[in-house]
C-alpha cells in the first residue's frame, strides 16, 4: 500500500511538472501572438509612411523643380523607393537587423526565407508585432531615405545613375547606420543615444549624402546666375501637406504599438511643426521680405525634421523649442550658407533634412530632460546625454559621408552620373524619359 502510495504521487508529481512545463509553454505561445490592435496600427503606418513618397515627397520635389523637370523628379522618386523595397527584401532587412537583431547580417534570411507568417518582432513593452508588419515599416523608412537624397541632385542626374547608386548606398551607407541606431547590439543603440523615428538614420543620414553627391555632380547649367525658381507652389503645398499627414506614421508609428508614447509623438509632431512653419514665415518678415508659401512649407518640413528623433522623447513644449530652433537654423542655412559656399543642393536636402536633423538629434538630448516636460527620469545627466547625441551625429556624419563618396564615384566611373548639356537644357522629362508634363 505505501509503495503503491508513492507510486501514486511520484505519478502525480510528474504530471503535475509537465503541466507546469505546458502550461509555461501555452503562456510563452500565447504572449508571442501578435496584439491585433497594434498590428493594425503599424499597418497604418506603413501606408502613412508610403504617403509620404508617393505621392507626397514627389509632388513637394516635383513643384520645386523648374517644369522642364517635374516628371523626371517624380519618377525619380517612386522609382528609387521602388528598387529601395525589393533590396529590403532581399537583403537590406537581413542587413539592418540580423537574428535577434545583434548580427549585422545573416545570410540564412536573404530574401526573407527565415521569415513566416509566425514570426514574431518586439516591441518596447511585453507585446509583439507580426515580423512581416515591422520589415514592411522598416523598409518604407529605408525607401524615403534614399528618395531624400534627390533633393541635392535635382534637374542633372541620369535616370540610370539613380538607379545604380541606390543599391551601392543602401548596402554601405543606409544599413549599417541603421543597424548602429536601431538593431540591438549597434554601437549607437548600445551607447543609448535617442533617435525616435530617424532624425540620424533618416535625415542627417539622406541631408549629408545628398550634399556630398551633389557636389560630385557639380552645379546645374546656370547656377546661380540663372533664377530658378519652383514652377508650381501650389503642388509643392500639396506635397507638404501630404508630408505632414503622413509623418504621424513615421513618427507615431515608430512607437510601434497603438500606446501613449505614439500618442505623445503625435502631438509632438502638430505642434512642432506649426512653431517650425510660422517661424519661418516670422524670419522672411523679419530679414525685409513677405511670408512665403515657400518659406511656410519649408518651415512645415524643417519642424518634422527637427521633431522626429524627438517625437517620443521630449514633451510638447521642448518639441515647440526644437520646431523654432530648426527653422531658424535652417533659414539661416539655405538663405546664407549655402550662397556663401556655392554649393547646388538644389530642393536644399542638406539645407533642410540634414540641417534639421542635426538640431533635432542633439536638441534631443535636451528636451528629453523632466525640466522641459520630456519623458526622462533625470537619471542621465544633461552634459552626458547632449554628448552621446552629439557622438552619434557625428558618426553619422562621417559614415554618410564618406559611403556617400565611395557609391557616387564607383557610379560616376562606371556610367557616369550627369546628363550631358543639350539634355539638360531641354530638360529631364524628355530627353531621360520621352515624356512631358505639360503640353
Amino acid at each position: 500500500m505505501i509503495r503503491t502510495l508513492s507510486g501514486l504521487a511520484a505519478t502525480g508529481a510528474a504530471l503535475f511538472a509537465s503541466s507546469a512545463a505546458f502550461a509555461q509553454e501555452a503562456a510563452e505561445a500565447a504572449a508571442a501572438v501578435p496584439n491585433p490592435g497594434n498590428n493594425a496600427w503599424m499597418m497604418t503606418s506603413t501606408l502613412l509612411v508610403l504617403l509620404m513618397i508617393l505621392p507626397g515627397l514627389a509632388l513637394f520635389y516635383g513643384g520645386l523643380t523648374r517644369s522642364k523637370n517635374m516628371l523626371s523628379t517624380m519618377t525619380q522618386v517612386g522609382a528609387t523607393a521602388a528598387l529601395a523595397m525589393l533590396v529590403w527584401v532581399m537583403w537590406g532587412y537581413s542587413t539592418a537587423f540580423g537574428p535577434e537583431g545583434n548580427a549585422f547580417f545573416s545570410w540564412g534570411n536573404a530574401f526573407l526565407m527565415a521569415s513566416t507568417y509566425e514570426s514574431t518582432a518586439a516591441t518596447f513593452s511585453d507585446e509583439v508585432i507580426s515580423e512581416f508588419v515591422f520589415i514592411s515599416f522598416q523598409m518604407t523608412f529605408a525607401a524615403i531615405t534614399a528618395a531624400l537624397i534627390l533633393g541635392a541632385t535635382a534637374e542633372r542626374m541620369k535616370f540610370t545613375a539613380v538607379m545604380a547608386f541606390v543599391p551601392i548606398w543602401l548596402t554601405i551607407v543606409y544599413f549599417p547606420i541603421a543597424h548602429m541606431v536601431w538593431a540591438g547590439g549597434g554601437l549607437l543603440f548600445e551607447d543609448g543615444a535617442l533617435d525616435f523615428a530617424g532624425g540620424t538614420v533618416v535625415h542627417i543620414n539622406a541631408g549629408v549624402s545628398g550634399l556630398v553627391l551633389a557636389y560630385l555632380l557639380g552645379k546645374r547649367r546656370g547656377y546661380p546666375a540663372e533664377p530658378m525658381p519652383p514652377h508650381s507652389m501650389t503642388l509643392t503645398l500639396v506635397g507638404a501637406g501630404l508630408l505632414w499627414v503622413g509623418w504621424f506614421g513615421f513618427n507615431a508609428g515608430s512607437a510601434l504599438e497603438a500606446d501613449a508614447f505614439a500618442g505623445l509623438a503625435m502631438l509632438n509632431t502638430f505642434v512642432a511643426t506649426a512653431a517650425a512653419a510660422l517661424t519661418w514665415m516670422v524670419i522672411e518678415r523679419m530679414m525685409g521680405h513677405k511670408g512665403s508659401a515657400l518659406g511656410f512649407a519649408s518651415g512645415i518640413i524643417a519642424g518634422l525634421v527637427a521633431v522626429t528623433p524627438a517625437a517620443g522623447n521630449s514633451g510638447p513644449f521642448g518639441a515647440i523649442l526644437l520646431g523654432i530652433a530648426s527653422s531658424a537654423v535652417c533659414y539661416f542655412f539655405v538663405a546664407k550658407i549655402k550662397a556663401r559656399f556655392g554649393y547646388d543642393d538644389s530642393l536644399d536636402a542638406f539645407g533642410i533634412h540634414g540641417v534639421g536633423g542635426i538640431v533635432g538629434a542633439i536638441g534631443t538630448g535636451l528636451v528629453y530632460q523632466p525640466f522641459l516636460g520630456g519623458p526622462g527620469d533625470g537619471s542621465t545627466a544633461v552634459g552626458e546625454q547632449l554628448w552621446t547625441q552629439t557622438f552619434g551625429v557625428l558618426v553619422t556624419i562621417g559614415w554618410a559621408g564618406v559611403g556617400t563618396l565611395i557609391a557616387g564615384l564607383i557610379v560616376k566611373l562606371l556610367i557616369g552620373l550627369r546628363v550631358d548639356e543639350e539634355s539638360e537644357v531641354d530638360g529631364l522629362d524628355i530627353s531621360e524619359h520621352g515624356e512631358r508634363a505639360y503640353n
